[in-house]
């Protein structure tokens, strides 16, 4: 995932039962070891948002797209200080942006935290985050790309589910099913069914199987950042997802090396691939492989069902997914049942 620094104004600038069946299955069969997450509760009309700013800068008006999203499902949104600012590549100067973040992690009302942007910087940051306030007043996550650090963080540190999704800038990918899905991951119990997509490029990544466990991943470029395995969950009987955006093939080859030589994939149940968006200086030849062929040299070995052309990543009309909660991915169906990330 490269750099992708935008400008930024100033904050005054700114005025079903078969699923459920599925996955319920799957927490009886899930392995003693994979602890269970904990699910903060699920949003109401009257809830508060805080949204900080960890990663990147964005613009006002994306975010007002966002803000006017949340506000017509009776959602209350709050931004941090420094949420709109710039600073470089950053939204913020570390101090800012991590003062904002601990804000809006400790905050006792918020019963979620949703990011303004990803971009890069949150994992400049991620170390000197409490997660005390989040463990006494639990809340939802939601993010990803970048966020994808402070995911991992939380979850390590707490057990929260969170929520792998589009942020409080609006993205021009972003449908009005894109909305939908936001809204019943974050206000409704329900499963999450993710269908494959034949039309995703990656759809062509498949090895028949089915397999269940606790959903854990994101973006591949900062899950391969990690310094060591202090905040990756356990692999053993999971199931990983993954998705990536402006990354040339050799370089995803090179991050999936990595992680098979580092032994990150040993004992995965099964492994789930999003939207693999592609670098546009990264000119394929004859005779090279594909994304898709990247990504089965590299996974179509392991043994586990794969599915790939889950609609989760950075490309067009995406879908929003809960991580840390158990699921079934069944390769041959096409299909990724996810138990909901929140709790009544």
């Amino acid at each position: 995932m490269r750099n992708d620094p935008r400008p930024s104004l100033s904050r005054r600038a700114l005025i079903g039962a078969v699923a459920a069946g599925a996955v319920a299955a799957t927490a009886q069969a899930a392995p003693a070891a994979a602890a269970k997450a904990r699910k903060p509760a699920k949003l109401e009309a009257g809830d508060l948002v805080v949204v900080p700013a960890p990663g990147g800068p964005t613009t006002a008006a994306a975010v007002a797209k966002g803000i006017a999203i949340l506000e017509g499902w009776g959602l209350r949104v709050e931004l941090t200080e420094h949420a709109l600012d710039t600073y470089g590549w950053l939204s913020a100067p570390d101090e800012h942006r991590l003062a904002d973040l601990q804000y809006a992690l400790d905050h006792s009302e918020a019963k979620a935290v949703m990011t303004a942007r990803g971009g890069y910087g949150t994992t400049r940051i991620i170390d000197e985050v409490s997660f005390k306030g989040l463990k006494k007043h639990p809340k939802l996550i939601v993010g990803y790309s970048d966020i994808t650090a402070l995911h991992l963080a939380a979850r390590h540190h707490t057990g929260l589910a969170s929520l792998h999704s589009p942020m409080m800038a609006w993205s021009s990918n972003n449908t009005a099913a894109t909305a939908e899905s936001l809204r019943t991951a974050l206000m409704t119990t329900d499963p999450v069914v993710l269908t494959r997509d034949p039309l995703e490029p990656t759809s062509a990544v498949l090895v028949p199987g089915t397999a269940s466990g606790p959903l854990y991943g994101g973006n591949l470029s900062l899950l391969d950042a990690e310094p060591d395995e202090s905040h990756l969950p356990d692999a053993d009987g999971a199931i990983l997802f993954i998705e990536d955006t402006d990354e040339a093939r050799y370089r995803i080859d090179g991050m999936l090396t990595r992680y098979l030589r580092a032994g990150h994939l040993d004992g995965l149940a099964g492994i789930a691939v999003g939207q693999f968006t592609p670098d546009e200086h990264d000119e394929y030849k004859p005779g090279e492989w594909t994304m898709s062929e990247v990504l089965m040299n590299r996974l179509g070995g392991l043994g586990i069902p794969v599915l790939g052309g889950v609609k989760v990543g950075h490309g067009l009309d995406p879908r929003v997914m809960p991580l840390g909660t158990q699921a079934v991915l069944d390769a041959d169906a096409g299909t990724l049942t996810i138990e909901a990330a929140v709790a009544d």
